[in-house]
């Protein structure tokens, strides 16, 4: 199973693979660059090198870049969608630097455009990112949001809309957030409502486009359209949600992260839990 959490890089994104190894993933979620600024130090041969045969040399199967929280695909101001658009594309050829095919990021929020505008906005913003990337191997997945504000992308439909309107569908997938699917509505803590979700996005959107989850449990209930993540079992979710994720053979290849608050100590039981999980049968 490809299971792990969003691990620290300080000290460099060569330590990633060694921190998860630390906490018993096989899977990991990483920042390449800090989230608070808009520069980055350039990638080096010599720091991708490094974290290359750190990775090589450890238990880590499957590796996620996050991409900046600044970027905002839709925004109303075009300075800002630039530095946003610059942003993805820098992020995407980092990940290719290091071998990482996949940089979660969030559509973004309209601002007050209204909903159609922004998504198209968000289409755009793709194709000229992809335009910029051409011929890397590293692609952007579009988190599903818990909808808060005038957040784009927390109902399947307005994920389905952005990539019908990209010039290269094939080149953007899809995140999960299981925090995120709560608040904006979808019943996942329920076996009827999981399956109803499960079965919405491969009508909606293909289960072939899924390419990554996020484990979070939820401090808000259902239909929140607030984004607070709780410890595994310790929210709205319970163990049995997640019982239902990680014994899900449509899942079995897809990596799944956790990024509740650490530190490593409490990622390394969550994982254990949900390692625990596999193989029980989930009630209700």
């Amino acid at each position: 199973m490809l299971l792990g959490a969003h691990v620290p890089t300080a000290g460099g994104v060569p330590r990633a693979p060694g921190n998860g190894d630390s906490i018993a993933a096989t899977a990991i979620q990483i920042f390449t660059r800090s989230q608070r600024q808009w520069k980055a130090k350039p990638m080096t041969a010599d720091e991708s090198g490094a974290f290359r045969a750190a990775l090589g040399g450890s238990g880590v199967k499957a590796v996620l870049s996050h991409a900046s929280y600044l970027i905002n695909l839709c925004s109303v101001v075009p300075g800002f969608r630039a530095l946003s658009r610059r942003t993805l594309a820098e992020e995407l050829r980092r990940c290719d630097a290091l071998g990482i095919p996949y940089a979660v990021v969030h559509p973004g929020a309209h601002m007050g455009a209204g909903e159609r505008a922004g998504l198209a906005a968000v289409a755009r913003s793709l194709d000229e990112v992809r335009r910029r990337t051409r011929g890397l191997s590293a692609m952007p997945l579009l988190e599903v949001t818990a909808g808060q504000g005038s957040c784009l992308g927390h109902r399947f439909e307005e994920v389905a809309e952005i990539l019908d309107q990209v010039k290269e569908p094939d080149r953007v997938g899809v995140c999960l957030d299981t925090c995120h699917l709560l608040a904006a509505g979808y019943d996942i803590s329920t076996r009827r409502g999981y399956e109803q979700t499960l079965g919405d996005f491969d009508r909606v959107l293909g289960l072939d486009r899924l390419k990554a989850i996020h484990l979070n449990d939820s401090q808000k209930p259902l239909g929140s359209r607030v984004d607070r993540h709780a410890h595994i079992g310790e929210g709205f979710l319970g163990l049995n949600t997640f019982a239902r994720f990680v014994n899900d053979p449509r899942l079995g290849a897809v990596p799944m992260v956790v990024e509740t608050p650490g530190p490593a100590e409490v990622w390394k039981k969550e994982i254990a839990l949900l390692r625990g999980l596999v193989g029980r049968r989930p009630r209700g």
